[in-house]
């Protein structure tokens, strides 16, 4: 568990008054003034959801100050200005900046394997090779456009370990995931060549990623479009449309 989710439980009862009386599972128990806790039952689920809001409006504002000015150069009261919050406050939920960047490197992370999880659905694997880059490119580029955080917090020498070591990871199960649909769509190619073919596709796409969150606007769309005629120009003398053979493979077989 980190610190930030650690100290969420007790920040969110110091920020908003009182406290409570924990229990053996860990749920908060009566209210402070209220032995059995009846007459203020639904005031501690009161002041989590006041405390998840701060969480998250801290969060933001870490996002922002880390995209402006980096992570290193970053700091909480940078990002309780940011906040409009004072930094006594920020502290009360977060110890350091590190916890802020692990709590937001966990959220964005998770967020991420959502979003790769529902590209590489087998509706889209199935798709023609141009069609498929789209359905696979479009939201994994739209996510990373979105969530600029993203990027700031999952590269640097000063990044915290964590995240980078979950993130060297995320990066493996990806490379593995494309290594299977190029190996579905190249069934007669050597394992040792589809590795190389994914790992040159998974780096054409970091490399053209780059410079699409380095633009905006109309540029921006014409480096998508660049990457996507890169990669179909790189894939398609290998794979060409081979839905249809595929579609020939897993067919029953007729005398």
């Amino acid at each position: 568990m980190s610190e930030a989710k650690a100290s969420k439980g007790a920040a969110a009862d110091g920020a908003n008054g009182g406290s409570t009386a924990g229990t053996p599972d860990g749920t908060p128990g009566p209210a402070a003034g209220t032995p059995d806790g009846t007459p203020g039952s639904a005031r501690p689920r009161r002041r989590q959801a006041r405390g998840e809001a701060r969480i998250a409006q801290l969060l933001r504002a870490a996002a922002s100050v880390f995209c402006t000015s980096g992570y290193t150069a970053s700091s909480t009261n940078a990002i309780a200005r940011e906040a409009g919050v004072s930094p006594g406050t920020l502290y009360q939920f977060f110890p350091n900046k590190e916890a802020i960047a692990v709590e937001l490197g966990d959220q964005l992370l998770n967020r991420w394997r959502d979003t790769y999880g529902a590209a590489f659905t087998q509706s889209h694997i199935e798709l023609p090779l141009d069609r498929m880059l789209d359905a696979i490119l479009d939201p994994l580029i739209a996510f990373n456009c979105e969530n600029p955080a993203f990027s700031v917090l999952m590269h640097g020498s000063e990044i915290p370990g964590r995240i980078t070591e979950e993130h060297d990871t995320l990066h493996a199960t990806m490379l593995t995931r494309v290594e299977s649909v190029l190996a579905d769509y190249l069934p007669d190619v050597p394992a040792d060549q589809v590795h190389r073919i994914a790992d040159m596709t998974f780096m054409l796409f970091k490399a053209g990623l780059d410079l699409i969150m380095a633009h905006e606007g109309e540029e921006r769309a014409a480096y998508i479009q660049e990457l996507k005629t890169i990669m179909f120009r790189y894939l398609d003398p290998l794979v060409g449309d081979d839905t249809p053979h595929r579609a020939a493979r897993r067919a029953p077989h007729t005398p």
